[in-house]
């Protein structure tokens, strides 16, 4: 498929709920890479002022392109697919509001997929030591559980499915999200559902080690044994659609 001329333009979407003491520190953090940038909040219903703080921010940053998205529906899977909608840039990003991953990191995503060793570029949180609380044990047995399910699903290696930051194409986007009724639209966070449309579409998928931090502000918004379940049931429903066809 023929890309734009480089530097690709970027639209950066920040999934957040009661989110308020980050918003701020994502917008001073982000670098400046590529082209034209676009970045979109999608706000789920906070409680504690985080769209206040996004129309503060906003008019604080005028030289930003900088939107604000309310959610229609819940959970991240929902807010990301509302914002990759709405976003205008030729790559797609998603920064995690809680920013345990650092916005810093994301120039590598970028030169990941603007270089072309990638078609869809995912985080590895699993590499390198992580702060204390970063991550609870029974987080990080689900994700290496998940790695080792999705690296034989997909028949390519993938250490960490549930890092929040993805980057694709939106060109690729509009294929898989054209595609989503194959696999279902019941992933709460939408990961698996762009592994397994990414996969689908023989991207090549490209895992980046990133550093993961604890959150300074809030509190997590993972269900974990709710959660878990579901992306239990998308791996087995997966494995139907992937494997036993």
């Amino acid at each position: 498929m023929r890309r734009p001329e480089r530097p690709y333009s970027t639209t950066i979407v920040i999934p957040c709920r009661n989110e308020r003491g980050n918003i701020d520190a994502a917008l001073r953090r982000i670098p400046r890479f590529g082209g034209r940038q676009e970045i979109i909040f999608v706000d789920g219903h906070s409680s504690d002022g985080t769209p206040d703080e996004i129309r503060r921010v906003m008019a604080f940053y005028p030289g930003k392109n900088i939107k604000l998205l309310v959610q229609d529906g819940t959970g991240k899977g929902d807010a990301v697919r509302k914002g990759f909608e709405k976003a205008t840039g030729d790559v797609l990003m998603i920064l995690d509001a809680d920013l345990t991953v650092p916005p810093e990191a994301l120039p590598k995503f970028y030169e990941a997929i603007a270089g072309g060793k990638g078609e869809f570029i995912n985080g590895c949180r699993l590499v390198y030591p992580m702060e204390t609380q970063a991550m609870r044990l029974i987080n990080l047995m689900g994700n290496k559980f998940f790695g080792l399910a999705f690296s034989w699903l997909l028949n390519q290696r993938i250490k960490d499915t549930l890092c929040g930051t993805k980057v694709l194409f939106r060109t690729d986007y509009e294929r898989l999200a054209a595609n989503r009724q194959y696999f279902g639209e019941f992933d709460p966070f939408g990961d698996f559902d762009l592994l397994f449309g990414a996969s689908k579409l023989n991207l090549h998928i490209l895992e980046i080690p990133v550093r993961y931090h604890a959150r300074s502000y809030g509190t997590t918004n993972i269900q974990r044994f709710a959660h878990g379940w579901l992306l239990l049931k998308m791996t087995v429903y997966g494995f139907f659609r992937l494997k036993a066809v």
